[in-house]
């Protein structure tokens, strides 16, 4: 039965904290408010933080003998104490997966009934040791800091059964080849009192086909068990990325009966592949494949009123950009995300919903990692956990530079011991690793690679340190930092920009941009100043191909480098939750910026590369250049022609190479090597570059100046 719709609500206080759970209680005089939904999004409660409490007047038939009913809240922001006529039934904590109440008794005492929550979701009081794990939403610099995601966000409904519940079913694959595929199952079974049951299995094709079975039975105690067993599927059909091939999915449903009847059922859409990462480089199925990825953030900040569309688009919008990864950063996301990435063939990079400093939160983080486990362990798509990101406990507003000892905290965090990264991540890690042995798990990201503790990279060279042209002899310098960069790019301001107020250039709130909207004005003032530009849209403009300069050469490096010691990468990021001026590529419309077709063209398939060329070149000085092909093609290129031709004022030169490019390859094709003449002019140096092989072609294009 489904208690969605509309509820009443009220701000919580003394007095309606001790009336709002008695059925005859009139609240006629509260706001109504949808649920599922974020109270922010009511305008009653546009401003509130909290807490509230909502009340919901329903029907519904007493439970029959042998019949067990449960009160589900599939998703509350972020804590909440739950009555049902009068009767308290617990408290809970935790956004993203269910929270359960057993409540026949209180339904069999009559058929109207009443149902209270007081839903509770504080901003954090020290953001360098918060106590609640809602990861981005309460705590980035993408979405503005005032925001409060607090509500009833996902359904509510109750649910009967038998005297066996499946409280949870987790599947995974664990071994997936094309003589056999393994499926690890484990459910959750409440049963009333010890009994006898009978659990069957069934993997069937999504055309019906039944490709898998198994029954047992099982001995079960009152209360609360966990039982475990494997399917196996002889000659499957395997999921594959989208890279490597298709995405048939399964459906496997367990059944439990009890005294001869059923007494519950649930099943879940899984694909039969095998997953791995060594040194981050990712195999699925054997086959290696490397990770052309971005970050993503909520699809909105109200995710409440983001619907499956909306999550499916950002999916096929990553995948048109010719990505294989994303990573779902510093949240959990809807479950139609999840289902997209299934279908569409995304592999995805799962962080947890811990973002920054934290307190004394190690037994709430590990209880939640399991809970991640259990909710989405059965996506295919799902290729690693990330227990935390960047944890040092730093507060980031949006819009603000890092103060002096921000920055100096940050790098003493990356290097030193540190409660969040030694204390928190290990136990969550280990939590992630013991609930899901099927894939890899990431203790934290973020921190520079280390021999006791370090993972993946981020670095922004060109937005808040160095310049872009750093990136690649630092990598040079400490080939380890290369291995996986999840997070690098730069902000630009969006094509749909109405809330920046345009038409009041140049005098802008530049204050409320920096507040709400993420603007940071400072590194712009650095990187490109508005006061360089007569008018927005030429600033605008500016500000995107900067981005798009930055994102380009940063994934050409990481190209260059494939598998030696690169396996991937994550750009930061695809799309913005909110209007905001970020890192994002494509705006809170989805409309895209310049750089979304400059990472399309610097992910394409087959890429011809160079060294970066140097900004400037004299007359009389040398070029000298690395040139490489690279190809995540699953099959080789026969006879390939690479030409390159350079051109500069009063002159030119071309050259000319041939050979073969191998499958998932990255090849060096030569070296570029030549004087600027002298007496050239100032003016355009020019390289352009062309691969060509039978039915295809690859270009690319460099400019420099030549200066006296």
């Amino acid at each position: 039965m489904d208690l969605g719709g509309t509820w009443r609500a009220a701000e919580s206080n003394e007095d309606n904290r001790r009336r709002a759970p008695e059925p005859g209680f009139d609240d006629s005089s509260w706001a109504e408010v949808p649920v599922p939904g974020h109270w922010r999004s009511s305008e009653a409660f546009a401003a509130s933080d909290g807490p509230l409490l909502y009340r919901r007047r329903f029907s519904t038939s007493r439970p029959e003998n042998g019949e067990r009913a449960f009160l589900v809240f599939d998703g509350i922001f972020y804590q909440a104490d739950v009555w049902l006529d009068n009767d308290y039934l617990g408290d809970t904590e935790g956004y993203f997966f269910p929270h359960v109440f057993e409540v026949g008794g209180v339904l069999s005492r009559g058929d109207e009934h009443t149902v209270a929550v007081e839903v509770a979701c504080p901003p954090p009081a020290d953001r360098t040791a918060k106590r609640a794990l809602t990861g981005v939403f309460q705590h980035w610099d993408c979405i503005d800091p005032d925001w409060n995601p607090g509500g009833l966000w996902r359904g509510v409904r109750i649910e009967r059964t038998g005297p066996v519940r499946l409280s949870h079913l987790k599947v995974t694959c664990r071994e997936a080849t094309a003589e056999r595929a393994v499926l690890d199952v484990e459910a959750g079974l409440d049963a009333i009192a010890p009994l006898g049951a009978e659990i069957s299995t069934e993997v069937a094709a999504e055309d019906g086909t039944v490709v898998a079975g198994h029954t047992e039975h099982q001995a079960l105690s009152g209360g609360a068990n966990v039982v475990r067993w494997r399917v196996f599927v002889e000659r499957p059909a395997l999921w594959w990325p989208r890279a490597l091939g298709d995405q048939p999915l399964h459906r496997v449903t367990v059944a439990v009966g009890a005294d001869g009847a059923p007494s519950d059922a649930r099943s879940v859409l899984t694909g039969l592949r095998q997953v791995a990462l060594s040194n981050f480089v990712a195999t699925v199925n054997a086959e290696r494949l490397f990770l052309k990825g971005a970050n993503l953030g909520p699809a909105r900040r109200d995710l409440a009123n983001a619907n499956a569309d909306d999550l499916a688009r950002d999916v096929a919008l990553a995948a048109d950009a010719g990505l294989d990864l994303i990573r779902v950063h510093g949240h959990i996301s809807r479950p139609e995300l999840y289902e997209a990435a299934d279908r569409q063939g995304m592999l995805v990079w799962q962080d947890l919903p811990l973002q920054w400093g934290y307190g004394n939160v190690r037994r709430q983080a590990v209880a939640q990692a399991r809970q991640a486990v259990n909710l989405l362990a059965h996506h295919p798509s799902i290729a690693l956990w990330c227990a935390h990101n960047e944890p040092v406990a730093i507060d980031i507003a949006p819009g603000r530079a890092l103060a002096p000892r921000t920055v100096a905290r940050f790098v003493a965090g990356q290097a030193l011991p540190t409660w969040n990264k030694t204390f928190l991540d290990r136990s969550v890690a280990r939590a992630l690793a013991k609930a899901d042995g099927s894939r890899a798990v990431v203790a934290h990201s973020g921190v520079v690679p280390h021999p006791a503790w370090g993972t993946d990279s981020h670095f922004y060279f060109g937005w808040y340190h160095g310049e872009e042209r750093d990136f690649p002899r630092v990598l040079s310098g400490l080939p380890v930092t290369a291995r996986f960069v999840s997070e690098f790019g730069a902000q630009a301001v969006p094509e749909t920009a109405d809330f920046m107020r345009p038409d009041e250039w140049p005098d802008l709130d530049w204050e409320r941009l920096e507040r709400h909207h993420c603007f940071q004005r400072g590194i712009f003032q650095r990187r490109v100043p508005p006061g360089d530009f007569p008018g927005f849209d030429e600033w605008r403009n500016a500000t995107q191909e900067y981005q798009a300069t930055v994102l380009r050469f940063h994934i050409e490096t990481l190209r260059r480098l494939k598998y030696r010691p690169t396996g991937g990468f994550c750009f930061f990021m695809l799309a913005d939750a909110q209007p905001a001026v970020t890192w994002s590529v494509l705006d809170h419309h989805r409309v895209p910026k310049v750089a979304y077709r400059a990472v399309a063209d610097a992910c394409a398939p087959v890429v011809f590369v160079a060294d970066r060329p140097a900004a400037e070149y004299r007359p009389g000085e040398r070029v000298d250049l690395a040139l490489h092909a690279v190809s995540d093609l699953r099959s080789p290129l026969g006879a390939v022609t690479a030409e390159v031709a350079a051109s500069w004022p009063g002159g030119g030169r071309r050259w000319r190479f041939a050979g073969d490019l191998p499958e998932d390859s990255c090849v060096r094709v030569g070296r570029l090597s030549f004087v600027v003449p002298a007496g050239t002019g100032e003016g355009l140096l020019e390289l352009r570059l062309a691969l060509r092989w039978d039915g295809g072609e690859a270009r690319n294009r460099y400019t420099s100046r030549v200066v006296s």
